[in-house]
């Protein structure tokens, strides 16, 4: 396991990410105490210190676990949880991003966690009610009071993000620092807006969802029943068409889809990390052996073909050939561009 630096902070991550929503069974899949306990100590020995989960995850059991597996090596442990989830039903103040939901969250997450502070705390989802200013601050002051360390956002439109964090800086608040995305080689429409935003401002990556629900390990290709539905975006023809090439390419380098899968994840981008879910142990160790596979540039350039999205306007528009050349005046090919 090797770590990197995470955005534009100095903390060091692991360059795997173990995601514990699957640490207990309220949602009727996931892993036991004892289970999930064994997929937390097989990562440690890996070298793994990175480690996901949430408010709501399995009714906030995934916290209650955690909290009692990492009392004995805190300081060496990076914690990611979130808010914006709902606690409870029926209480319009307890979901979304503003401060009451906010700090009544966290406060929970510290109990269930048993821990003084959280090393990264998310914005779990946009909820398009809250003030941008009242996000920022709250946020803020709990880093200020030291709950709080590292700030990160996920699944959240590009330009709020960049607008908060250009908010953020000039205001002198604390900015966000990593950004959680679906990404796989079936869902790559993060590539429109919110993958050069973040290499534009140094946001690193965690991405969910590296082998889409199971579809990428292939088992759907057999009929092999699951959680998917049918009709799932996930298994229709151009689906089917990439899980087919990551099958393809597994068997030329003797490794398993998954590992194919969340080692083309791992090689987009500087700062990307997987984050790696799993219900059983056996699942977690073919996970980690993505970090032994090592795409060719012929295997990687495959993938990519078959899985490319349109980028859409503006961006198809000016990379055309006409457009360039109206720019640059047939000197486009000329300019050394260091910063792409």
């Amino acid at each position: 396991m090797k770590y990197k630096l995470l955005g534009k902070s100095g903390l060091r991550v692991s360059e795997l990410c173990l995601g514990a929503m699957t640490f207990g069974k309220e949602w009727g899949y996931g892993a036991d105490k004892a289970c999930s306990k064994k997929i937390f100590d097989t990562f440690l020995k890996a070298g793994g210190n990175f480690i996901d989960t949430a408010n709501r995850y399995t009714e906030g059991t995934s916290e209650k676990y955690l909290g009692e597996m990492i009392t004995t090596d805190r300081e060496r442990l990076v914690i990611a949880t979130k808010y914006s989830l709902y606690d409870r039903r029926d209480d319009p103040n307890s979901g979304g991003n503003h401060r009451k939901n906010l700090v009544q969250s966290v406060e929970g997450s510290l109990q269930r966690l048993k821990t003084d502070y959280i090393d990264l705390l998310y914005l779990h989802a946009w909820d398009g009610l809250t003030p941008e200013q009242e996000i920022l601050r709250g946020l803020d002051d709990l880093v200020r009071a030291g709950k709080v360390l590292y700030l990160c956002i996920s699944d959240t439109p590009a330009w709020i993000i960049s607008r908060m964090n250009t908010m953020a800086e000039l205001m002198g608040w604390s900015s966000f620092i990593a950004l959680q995305i679906e990404y796989s080689l079936i869902q790559r429409t993060v590539e429109r807006e919110l993958l050069p935003m973040a290499d534009a401002l140094d946001i690193g990556i965690t991405a969910w969802g590296s082998i889409a629900g199971g579809a990428l390990s292939g088992k759907y290709l057999k009929n092999d029943p699951g959680r998917l539905k049918p009709d799932s975006k996930r298994l229709d023809e151009r689906s089917t068409r990439i899980a087919e090439a990551v099958v393809a390419i597994a068997g030329e380098i003797g490794c398993s889809p998954v590992q194919v899968a969340i080692s083309w994840v791992r090689q987009q981008g500087k700062v990307m990390i997987p984050v790696i879910g799993c219900r059983n142990h056996q699942q977690l160790t073919d996970n980690l052996r993505c970090l032994e596979v090592d795409l060719s540039p012929e295997q990687n350039e495959r993938l990519d073909d078959i899985s490319r999205v349109e980028l859409g306007f503006p961006h198809d528009f000016l990379e055309s050939s006409g457009v360039q050349d109206v720019i640059f005046g047939g000197m486009a090919g000329h300019i050394m561009n260091h910063r792409r």
